[in-house]
């Protein structure tokens, strides 16, 4: 069935699909859904110059290794909800600290809170590093080379009684 492959690089995943269903009919194979997807994920690598994967419904599929969270302050997001769920406070967020720097980024709007049923996960973090840790400066430089000649003079010394002689301590 491979070989039935054209040797073509294909930058739509849609139609790499159809060439792949269409080989498997070609050749009497029906691929399982495991299958289908392995064939598929060993075939495939990332390209940034690729058209953008869709879902059957044609939205953009969100790709796993771009996906990333932003911590919303808490003072945002107490203020009534548009169209999507998104409260308009978390929106103007989004638009002023996401969208400049990411701009093809969306809100997943289907991600809701258990408790409150609103878009977003309802939550705080405290930085422990951030109020909690205490700096504490390495030792000299003089001291550590110190410690270390100390310590190599103790296995000279172990070594010598390994081997029995005072020609290793030598």
């Amino acid at each position: 069935m491979l070989d039935e492959l054209p040797k073509t690089l294909f930058k739509d995943w849609a139609q790499f699909e159809r060439v792949l269903g269409e080989a498997a009919r070609k050749t009497g194979l029906k691929l399982s859904a495991p299958v289908r997807k392995a064939i598929l994920s060993a075939l495939s690598e990332r390209d940034e110059t690729a058209s953008i994967c869709r879902d059957k419904d044609g939205n953009p599929e969100p790709d796993p290794e771009l996906r990333d969270t932003e911590s919303v302050p808490l003072p945002e997001g107490d203020d009534p909800a548009d169209a999507d769920g998104v409260p308009a406070s978390v929106r103007a967020f989004f638009e002023r600290e996401v969208k400049p720097h990411v701009p093809d980024a969306w809100i997943d709007t289907k991600k809701r809170d258990l408790r409150d049923g609103r878009v977003g996960v309802i939550g705080y973090e405290i930085n422990f590093n951030r109020y909690f840790y205490r700096y504490t400066p390495p030792r000299p430089l003089e001291e550590i080379e110190a410690d270390i000649r100390a310590i190599e003079g103790e296995i000279v010394r172990m070594l010598a009684e390994v081997t029995g002689g005072a020609r290793a301590a030598e």
